[in-house]
């Protein structure tokens, strides 16, 4: 005896929603995404005739305050600490470009001090940020 052969439930995903969820999904990123803004320490800067742009990724900021506070990627370190930090992050990725950021009333000498630390470190490539007036 044959038996005649089943006829499968084919099975589908309904889309009619499917766009719904995919601008809920664009809203849901919009609002919750954080960006962040430049912190560390409060600079006024030179200004510069002309600038270049960094790719991010590359990049570690050195802020140095009038005072002569300094502060590494957002983090408040004595003069005495730079060199092993930059050494660190050198060795993580050796295409690091330090982008120095120095108030203009900043003295030299703390600059020069910081400058030292960084060939100690062998960063070689430093970028001093400047403002650029037009």
């Amino acid at each position: 005896m044959r038996l005649p052969p089943r006829r499968g439930v084919r099975a589908t995903i309904p889309t009619a929603s499917m766009a719904d969820i995919a601008f809920l999904l664009i809203i849901f990123f919009m609002v919750s995404t954080v960006f962040r803004t430049e912190q560390g320490l409060k600079v006024f800067l030179p200004v510069a005739e002309a600038t270049e742009r960094l790719p991010r990724r590359n990049i570690v900021h050195l802020w140095i305050a009038a005072d002569g506070q300094i502060s590494v990627d957002d983090y408040t370190v004595n003069p005495s600490q730079v060199r092993g930090i930059v050494a660190l992050k050198l060795t993580e990725n050796p295409n690091l470009i330090v982008s120095l950021v120095a108030d203009r009333r900043t003295r030299y000498r703390v600059v020069s001090e910081v400058m030292d630390q960084l060939r100690e470190a062998l960063a070689l490539r430093v970028s001093f940020t400047t403002k650029f007036e037009r």
